[in-house]
């Protein structure tokens, strides 16, 4: 899919982009609030300054996709894909982010106030500066048997 088309179908009210192919789309600085892109293929997509609060990315396919500066708030992120994902100074404020992998992703200065981070595989992550204020960690990484170490904490709030 074109990211004219998409733009134009979500314009008309569609919200359901469920399984889209949009590999390596140019959509920096859309807004796209509440849309469906569950199991959709981003990967290598420019998504910078983009507006995905509220959105459904569950199981979505972000692998080494820019969403530096973008409005990630209350999204449902679950199971996505965001290996080596470019999300310096994203927006993830109450977002779902329940067993994502986030291996090598930049979080750097991102606000991950709030956000549920349950199962998370965050190693090799970049998170300097990132504000994990009343974030979720409880589970992260558990399910493989690895503590916390591998993650760099320092400059994190």
């Amino acid at each position: 899919m074109k990211h004219e088309q998409l733009l134009q179908d979500y314009e008309q009210g569609q919200r359901d982009f469920r399984k889209a192919y949009l590999h390596q789309i140019d959509l920096k600085g859309v807004q796209l609030s509440q849309i469906d892109l569950s199991e959709a293929d981003l990967s290598q997509a420019d998504l910078g300054g983009i507006n995905l609060s509220r959105a459904n990315l569950s199981r979505a396919n972000l692998t080494d996709a820019d969403l530096s500066w973008a409005d990630l708030r209350s999204a449902n992120l679950s199971h996505v894909n965001l290996i080596g994902a470019d999300l310096r100074g994203a927006q993830l404020g109450r977002a779902n982010l329940k067993g994502a992998d986030l291996r090598c992703a930049n979080l750097s200065d991102a606000d991950l106030s709030g956000t549920c981070l349950d199962g998370a595989e965050l190693s090799g992550a970049e998170i300097t500066g990132a504000n994990l204020s009343q974030a979720e960690l409880s589970q992260t990484a558990q399910h493989s048997g690895e503590s916390h170490s591998w993650v760099t904490w320092a400059g994190s709030r």
